[in-house]
Parts: C-alpha cells; sequence; structure tokens
C-alpha cells in the first residue's frame, strides 16, 4: 500500500481508502449485507487500508454502527475515522442540512457512541448550511477538538471561498472527482459550489491541506461493468445522471477506455483510480465495496503506474467522446 500525507493534514493515509456509504444496508445498496460489509471491512484492513470515510445519515447511522463493529479489537492507533456532520433526519428519514452548534455537539456524541470509539480523525462538514453562520459551525468544531474527540477539521462539497475564510482551521477538503466528472455542477442534482480540478485541487495544493474525492468509479460507470440498460434499484436510481442518453454516452466513453486498458491487460477500475492516483492532489481515494473482492480489485490498482503515454491516450479518449463535466 501507498501511503500520503500533506502539511495540514500530517496524518499518513492509505492512497486507497474505503468509502463507507456501502455499509448501509441493501435498503441504500443492492447486494450489500451486514455480514458482507464487515469482511469488506477486513478485507481493506488487511490490506493496509486506513482511511475510512463514513458520515452519519448513511444508512440513518446504519454505516456508521457496522463500521465501529467491524473495527472492533484492531489497533485504534492504525485506524484513520472521517465521519461527518450537518444531515441530520427525522423518524420519517427526511433529511435537512443543520450546522448548529447544538446539533453538531449532539451529532458527534452520537457517531462515537456507534463507532465505539472516544475520538474520530477527521470531522467534516457534510455540507453547506445556508442558514447557520459558518462562524457558530467553527466554533463548536474548535470545542470538540479541544474536548479531544475530534482531530481534524475538513470540509465535504464547500467553495473555495468558505474554504479560505477557515483556512486556519481545516486540514482537508472533500469532493466529487473522477475521470468524467472533473468540475461537476451538481451531484444526484444538488447543486455543488465548487469546481473540483479548477478551483478546489490547486487551493489543495497551495495551502497543504488534504483532498479526498467521493465517487471516483462514478457509481460504477468506470468500473465497465455496467450495460448501457442498467436498471437500478438501489441509491444511484436518483442520479439523473445514470439515466437516457446521458448514461449511454458515459457507458460508451467506458467501453471504449475498458479496450485501452485491455491493450494493457488491466481493467478499466485500475485506469480510473490510477488516473486520479497520478494527480498529487489527490491524498486518498475515497473508493467504495460492496464486498471484499471489489476491495482487493481497487487496491491491486497500485501495483502500477499509470505512464503519461496512456494519460495522453484516456486523455484523447474523453475529450473525442465529450464525456468531460
Amino acid at each position: 500500500m501507498r501511503y500520503r500525507s500533506t502539511e495540514k493534514f500530517p496524518v499518513k493515509v492509505s492512497v486507497i481508502g474505503l468509502g463507507c456509504w456501502g455499509l448501509s444496508g441493501p435498503s441504500v445498496w443492492r447486494n450489500s449485507s451486514d455480514e458482507n460489509s464487515i469482511k469488506t471491512v477486513h478485507k481493506a484492513l488487511e490490506l493496509g487500508v486506513n482511511f475510512f470515510d463514513v458520515a452519519p445519515v448513511y444508512g440513518f447511522g446504519h454505516a456508521e454502527e457496522i463500521l465501529g463493529k467491524a473495527i472492533k479489537g484492531f489497533p485504534r492507533d492504525k485506524i484513520i475515522i472521517a465521519t461527518k456532520c450537518g444531515l441530520i433526519w427525522d423518524q420519517q428519514g427526511r433529511i435537512k442540512r443543520c450546522l448548529s452548534k447544538e446539533s453538531i455537539m449532539t451529532e458527534i456524541d452520537a457517531s462515537l457512541k456507534r463507532l465505539k470509539v472516544d475520538y474520530v480523525d477527521l470531522y467534516q462538514l457534510h455540507w453547506p448550511d445556508p442558514n447557520t453562520p459558518i462562524e457558530e459551525t467553527m466554533e463548536a468544531m474548535l470545542k470538540l477538538k479541544e474536548q479531544g474527540k475530534i482531530r481534524y477539521i475538513g470540509l465535504s462539497n464547500f467553495s473555495v471561498d468558505t474554504a479560505q475564510r477557515l483556512l486556519p482551521h481545516i486540514s482537508s477538503m472533500q469532493g466529487l472527482y473522477n475521470l468524467f466528472e472533473r468540475n461537476p455542477k451538481s451531484y444526484h442534482n444538488i447543486p455543488l459550489e465548487y469546481r473540483t480540478e479548477s478551483e478546489v485541487l490547486p487551493f489543495c495544493k497551495k495551502n497543504g491541506l488534504a483532498f479526498f474525492p467521493y465517487s471516483p468509479l462514478m457509481q460504477g460507470v468506470l468500473t465497465g461493468k455496467l450495460s448501457d440498460n442498467e436498471s437500478f434499484t438501489d441509491v444511484r436510481s436518483a442520479n439523473p445522471k445514470l439515466t437516457g442518453e446521458n448514461y449511454k454516452r458515459y457507458i460508451a466513453a467506458a467501453n471504449k477506455l475498458k479496450t485501452l486498458a485491455s491493450k494493457f491487460d488491466k481493467p478499466l477500475t485500475h485506469l480510473s483510480l490510477n488516473w486520479l492516483i497520478k494527480h498529487e492532489e489527490v491524498t486518498s481515494i475515497i473508493a467504495g465495496a460492496t464486498g471484499p473482492e471489489e476491495v482487493e480489485e481497487n487496491v491491486k490498482a497500485i501495483d502500477w503506474e499509470l505512464s503519461d503515454e496512456i494519460y495522453n491516450e484516456i486523455e484523447k479518449v474523453v475529450q473525442e467522446m465529450n464525456v468531460i463535466d
């Protein structure tokens, strides 16, 4: 396994992390089960993965609970847990954004209880909350650092303008980024206040922040395993980019890249992850997996490096297919 760190996040994290949305259970992701999720985490640990990105809203607390069960008995100081705050839900499962001080102080205790740990390594603001002054939010986050409940503060889905205001206090940023979605304007129809490649990456590099890309395989599109008439019955059914003619265009481009990857006897998953790894601003890739075999495939991507020649061939394909968002 390869590890990276930055000036503001001086923690050695595996370049391939585990995105824990897949631990939410079958109600969120098809082919997901608690038993398999625990095996997935154990396989990740066995292979040297030490960065686990989760959130309370994933399965309404379920993913945190499963991660907590899975890491029980493993050395705590060898595991980097990144969870989030700011998305809360009611008994009907209706989600809203809330980054008030009171809510954050409640959320962290609930997360620690579900994870069965005394602290989290990275506590991230999940999405901006326009109804709460960011100063109030940061007051709560700094208080949690003082209390020893969190080690570092991060932002997820925030603009560079807000990150600049909070620069003395933050260590990382997280955003949507993959081979096709480079400066996306939305995620699941949610408008994004940032442009990843043109804004966030240069900002992180300049200021020594870690950057964690999510959806690195575009929810399966960049694995080369989906057909152009796929029928999604899980959370992906809510992603408008995975329906209609746009989806078919993405799959056509993915198939061309799959052919390119096969020239080097590699799966498309490896090509897609290595494209991200080649960007030095990327600290750890939040790669989801619904089983141990997917973790193994993801980790094997680091067994080789993307040459400039292959990188240029990839760029030629995506330009010709006009699939860069």
